[in-house]
């Protein structure tokens, strides 16, 4: 496959590895952008692979739990500028998104857009955006959400930090529902929002991620000229030791519990609530969305730097 223009500016921006790299990695990976991460994780230019890009476009990022408590939502709606996410009028009508998904049989964006608007079924959802954006004056999108729908012993709790530049939602299930529960759920929201996990615990973790994350730390192991002359055993402990940690940072109950005054990781948090409130308390699922995730705020002019790698053979 041959290599762009575009495909290299993707990989600089979700790495920062300069462009001329990017461009080797690429041709190596014959244009897979994925494999080409992989390859600058294994010679150790990036860090991680997290593909947060540059985090730009403003809005709002919203969490809604209904009346009945029964469903649980979290939606982002971008807009151009912060001034218009701070607006009463765009925050009512991301505010409506989310009522209006509580109630949506839809699955994705484009059954969503097709659906009658909550507030007036004269027009669908899209039309309905379409207003908004006349009203408001710029450019506005919905650009993703989920839902939970409530099963037997399930609590939602949520939590929105700095006025939605992150939204959150975790599903607990409990036997018992409190006041101590809801407020030990707030914690673990703030835990979520400011640790950034990618699963609840290690059981969520396929064999494919970590075959993968193995061999990129082997790869990263033998690529550096310290562990040269270190035995086969050796290496293979210290890419279990770098791979436990790993799980350790990625892992919603395995974190150092931010707000613990003793060492204590999410789990063992969860285990003396539980002992509190007399009941059983786990976390069945959470949702963490940032305003913004991945998304260029604005385009640079990378046409000189762009040119300059493209022309290297």
């Amino acid at each position: 496959m041959a290599v762009t223009a575009a495909m290299i500016k993707e990989l600089r921006e979700i790495t920062g590895v300069g462009m001329s790299t990017c461009k080797e990695a690429l041709v190596e990976a014959d244009g897979n952008i994925e494999k080409a991460i992989e390859i600058l994780r294994e010679k150790g230019l990036a860090a991680a692979a997290k593909k947060a890009g540059r985090i730009a476009s403003e809005g709002l990022s919203y969490a809604y739990i209904n009346d009945e408590k029964s469903i649980g939502v979290v939606v982002e709606v971008n807009s151009e500028t912060d001034f218009v996410a701070k607006n009463d009028v765009f925050k009512n009508y991301v505010n409506d998104v989310a009522k209006h998904i509580a109630k949506s049989e839809a699955k994705n964006l484009d059954e969503l857009f097709a659906e009658k608007w909550i507030n007036d079924e004269t027009v669908t959802v899209k039309e309905a955006l379409s207003q908004q954006i006349a009203v408001i004056g710029e450019n506005l999108s919905i650009r993703r959400f989920e839902k939970f729908v409530s099963e037997e012993n399930s609590v939602f709790v949520s939590y929105l930090h700095a006025g939605g530049k992150v939204a959150v939602l975790v599903e607990f299930i409990s036997d018992v529902k409190n006041d101590a529960l809801i407020e030990a759920g707030k914690n673990i929201c703030m835990q979520i929002a400011a640790m950034n996990p990618q699963f609840v615990s290690k059981d969520e973790i396929s064999q494919e991620f970590i075959a993968k994350e193995t061999d990129i730390l082997t790869q990263q192991a033998k690529n550096d000229p310290a562990n040269a002359s270190k035995p086969d055993k050796v290496i293979e402990k210290m890419i279990q030791g770098r791979l436990n940690k790993e799980f350790k940072e990625i892992c919603l109950v395995d974190q150092e519990y931010v707000k613990a005054e003793d060492k204590e990781n999410v789990g063992q948090y969860l285990a003396k609530v539980a002992k509190e409130i007399g009941g059983n308390v786990s976390i069945k699922r959470f949702v963490r969305f940032e305003t913004g995730e991945g998304i260029a705020k604005k385009e640079e002019d990378f046409a000189a730097e762009v040119a300059k790698a493209m022309g290297n053979n």
